[in-house]
């Protein structure tokens, strides 16, 4: 990479002249397996990549500094590990509590709570929408009582919590910062991560309430709201993960997620915050998948690509501000239900791609998730892939290993250009003083997003089934199987035993203190006030989430999906 170009020439001739020699005779003797090498995300793989001439300050420099490709801490990982932070959750809150402290006791560093479906859509496990998904895919969460037990005998001022929720995350925040009160833990102590990430629920996952404009108000409100009072919370973490997991591909993972933390942070400009004031706080949720090579590169791209914009963009002063600060997961679209031990080896990779990478935060999917939520040997098994990569691998010895690499840094900066002509052609949407905020919305109004990642899926999917691209097990190395049985089932008294607890709630708590909160937050809605505030107050009142997200639909609205063929 420091090659001057009298030398940089003669590499290139010399390459000449073992294209036709040594090359031309090896490829006379054996063919290569197949026409063109592309990754997972279609880039073109030449066969040998020779060095370039970069400047290193300027294009790579220091961990730790400017512009960040090379990691954010200047001793990567060998003063202080990554989070290892599970995803969790099933059951009741007292299930999930078990969960959580099973893990802490195997070596987990930090809690990632899984919510079920009804508690992210707003809804009491009570309400007709919600029979059958009760504590499913998740735990189920209806008031503070539930919150209370699924932390109890964890101290909130020794943990780190990541909370994934959306459409209701300030109530479930709010909730959050109750219980912390009531061990006497003050909010300012607390740290921890809220999804907080509206727009890729409305690109990718389905997860809405309300519609985008007073979505990102609630959005908004969090980030002042953090700023001022839970200093040391991350009040948003902008997922590529889900995007990914629909289908998109890595080129798009990190230019839709980083086009819409870019609009984030135009709503916040918009609403009057400072940048340093809460850009500090802006987090990041990836996929790591099982390209590995495009992993690593797109790691060190995200990056790069976050400080120029940062900086050079909107003008962010402080450094912190610059850095982007990630959790990643592996990918569980890869995983597959035939041989399910094959999904170990498949996590293994990602994971260590995800650390090459440089990831401050990682989950490891279980092998049997294919088929439902982990079991305990499952996660155990997930977990150990971790440990055994952080302390028997010896790839945490030295900072981003793989610099240097003449392809990785090839890739990484095709990654960057590829990415950079995405978030200009949604920048090019927008209109008027924050054109990436209203360019974000033009593109999830029109079905843009939506169209680029089916059409990636297709292309993928495709792939497979004309054998282009080999998956073990699937359309290869196939053979007969035993039913796979070890899987965890959620009992349906946990429903039943779940409406009974909220009905003594409602019966035991005071009803005019729930109403009277409620009604102040109805007219907070209405008006332009931050809605932490109310929300906290009734979550105090022990307001039910139902409670709660009904007074803000009663005055927002629902949102509903446009369909576009």
């Amino acid at each position: 990479m420091m090659f001057d170009e009298k030398k940089l020439q003669e590499i290139k001739e010399h390459c000449s002249k073992w294209e036709d020699g040594v090359l031309r005779k090896t490829l006379d003797s054996v063919a290569e397996s197949c026409e063109e090498f592309r990754t997972l995300s279609g880039i073109p793989v030449q066969r040998l990549y020779l060095p370039q001439q970069k400047d290193y300050m300027q294009d790579l420099g220091f961990p730790g500094e400017y512009p960040y490709i090379r990691g954010v801490h200047a001793t990567g990982y060998r003063g202080r590990l990554w989070t290892m932070r599970q995803y969790a959750g099933y059951g009741t809150a007292k299930d999930t509590n078990q969960r959580y402290k099973y893990l802490i006791g195997q070596g987990q560093t930090g809690l990632s709570v899984a919510f079920d479906l009804p508690t992210q859509l707003g809804y009491d496990s009570d309400h007709p929408l919600a029979d059958g998904e009760v504590g499913k895919v998740g735990v189920a969460v209806d008031s503070v009582q539930d919150m209370e037990i699924l932390f109890r005998g964890i101290p909130l001022d020794k943990v780190t919590t990541s909370m994934t929720i959306n459409a209701p995350t300030n109530v479930l925040l709010a909730m959050y910062i109750t219980v912390a009160a009531k061990q006497g833990v003050a909010q300012e102590k607390l740290r921890g991560t809220v999804q907080n990430d509206i727009f890729k629920e409305y690109v990718a996952r389905g997860n809405y309430i309300f519609p985008p404009e007073p979505s990102i108000r609630l959005v908004t409100d969090i980030f002042e709201y953090c700023a001022q009072h839970v200093p040391k919370w991350n009040s948003i973490s902008i997922s590529g993960y889900h995007m990914r997991e629909a289908g998109c591909t890595a080129v798009q993972e990190i230019a839709f997620t980083l086009a819409n933390g870019a609009a984030y942070v135009e709503a916040a400009l918009e609403r009057g915050l400072q940048i340093d004031q809460f850009a500090p706080r802006l987090s990041f949720f990836f996929n790591s998948h099982k390209d590995f090579f495009e992993e690593i590169a797109k790691f060190r791209a995200a990056r790069r690509m976050w400080a120029r914009i940062m900086r050079e963009r909107y003008g962010a002063k402080n450094s912190c501000s610059w850095m982007l600060r990630y959790h990643t997961q592996t990918a569980g679209c890869s995983l597959t239900a035939q041989q399910p031990e094959n999904n170990i080896i498949r996590s293994t990779l990602e994971a260590l791609a995800a650390v090459l990478g440089g990831t401050q935060s990682l989950h490891t999917n279980s092998y049997d998730e294919a088929y439902a939520t982990p079991t305990e040997k499952a996660v155990r098994v997930a977990l150990r892939t971790q440990q055994i990569i952080a302390h028997e691998s010896g790839v945490v010895n030295t900072v981003d290993p793989l610099a240097g690499s003449y392809f990785i840094e090839w890739l990484t900066d095709e990654i960057e250009e590829q990415a950079m002509k995405y978030m200009e052609r949604i920048r090019s949407m927008g209109e008027g003083e924050y054109p990436m905020l209203t360019g974000v919305i033009k593109g999830i109004e029109t079905g843009f997003f939506h169209k680029e990642i089916s059409d990636a899926a297709y292309r993928y999917q495709r792939e497979v089934e004309s054998d282009a691209r080999i998956v073990v097990g699937i359309n290869k190395f196939k053979m007969e199987e035993e039913k796979f049985s070890k899987t965890l089932r959620v009992d349906e008294a946990v429903q039943r035993a779940q409406i009974e607890r909220l009905k003594k709630l409602r019966k035991k708590r005071d009803g005019k203190k729930v109403q009277d909160a409620l009604e102040k937050l109805e007219k907070a809605a209405e008006g332009t006030e931050n809605l932490m505030y109310p929300v906290v107050k009734c979550a105090g009142a022990q307001a039910t989430v139902e409670e709660i997200c009904d007074v803000m639909r009663l005055v927002f609205g629902e949102y509903k999906e446009k369909t576009i063929f």
